[in-house]
């Protein structure tokens, strides 16, 4: 790959996909932020029309530095370094470009507010698989990628449930479902092709008369099943809710299954709702690879990699998720998703899907 490439899933011209050259690719060291070239404002792309929420907040927003400038990362911000605390030694610019200093009052708005129009939130993903059953249920921990390494979110699939289903916490040691740390769920269908995150809002079933207190479906991701053994790099769609005027995420509350955001995307009923895709990789005759530019933020091979982008404008990057290590994955996002969907987002992508692989 070049030095702004990275693999995304490594193929034989069997076009079997396989995860096991997971090699770091030195030559990856390029430390620009993840641009945008499209000139005129993306967030018209995510803007539905749809009414502000009736049921405001009387919070205020939570501050992050920098979030009015249309800048991205500031090549001044101080860098991030590796595990050991040290910078790498064979090139000048091998570290990771870290997040811009963010600032957060309330770590609940936080993770549930959308990013701010311009700026990129660089975080890291680690998987824990230490005990007993670790190997089975791991937990996930978000860290934002820079120097004070701020907890975001912590993650785990649920013991004795039928789909898969992860819990997320605000709380890196409280993952219970009643827990006041709680904040949301991802849960899969029986295949485990597609998923649907919720917030941390109630059933349907023990909703109150005014509807306000039910849970939000704040997106949803489809990953496509390879048909007659075809198997290459993996084909995901990621559904969520539109933006209204005010750049505010327009709720989705389902009264059932049959209105929630997969069946509504299945319908073709699109009022409210956006739909993304990843971005298809390039094959690379050279690494026989299959490979899309990360921007450095990615050196590891991977099926898991992977960038989120709307049809009308593919140099957006929406997300993008991919390994730097065994376990330890950097996951980044931009206006309009917010950490608790993007995390889950990622969180599917850990998912055994046979269908898919």
């Amino acid at each position: 790959a070049s030095n702004t490439q990275c693999c995304v899933t490594m193929s034989p011209m069997s076009l079997t996909a396989t995860t096991s050259s997971d090699e770091e690719d030195d030559s990856d060291s390029s430390t620009k932020p993840i641009r945008s070239q499209k000139k005129k404002n993306p967030a018209s792309l995510f803007q539905t029309g749809g009414d502000p929420p009736k049921e405001k907040k009387s919070k205020k927003k939570v501050p992050l530095r920098g979030a009015d400038s249309e800048e991205e990362t500031p090549e001044t911000l101080q860098k991030n370094s590796n595990k050991k605390g040290k910078a790498k030694k064979s090139k000048k610019k091998e570290e990771r470009p870290p997040s811009p200093v963010i600032e957060v009052d309330n770590l609940e708005d936080f993770v549930l507010q959308p990013a701010p129009q311009g700026v990129t939130i660089k975080c890291r993903v680690t998987r824990d698989k230490r005990g007993m059953d670790r190997g089975l249920y791991p937990t996930y921990y978000l860290h934002l990628d820079n120097d004070k390494k701020m907890f975001l979110l912590a993650g785990r699939k649920r013991k004795k449930s039928k789909t898969s289903n992860y819990l997320i916490s605000i709380d890196p040691t409280d993952l219970s479902r009643g827990g006041e740390n709680f904040i949301g769920k991802l849960r899969s269908n029986l295949m485990g092709t597609r998923f649907t995150v919720f917030d941390n809002g109630t059933n349907p079933d023990r909703a109150n008369a005014d509807w306000s207190n039910v849970r939000q479906e704040l997106s949803a991701v489809v990953y496509e099943t390879n048909v007659l053994g075809f198997k290459g790099p993996r084909k995901m769609t990621v559904i969520i809710p539109g933006m209204n005027a005010d750049c505010e995420r327009v709720p989705i509350r389902p009264r059932n299954d049959n209105d929630g955001l997969l069946m509504r995307w299945q319908n073709r009923n699109m009022d409210n709702v956006i739909e993304l895709h990843n971005k298809a990789p390039v094959w690379n005759d050279e690494t026989q690879s299959y490979v899309l530019n990360f921007h450095g933020r990615v050196t590891h091979a991977s099926v898991k990699n992977f960038q989120i982008v709307h049809s009308s404008d593919p140099e957006y990057i929406v997300m993008q998720f991919g390994r730097v290590a065994d376990d330890a994955f950097t996951m980044d996002y931009n206006y309009p998703l917010c950490a608790v969907q993007a995390f889950a987002i990622a969180l599917s992508s850990f998912d055994g899907k046979l269908a898919c692989e």
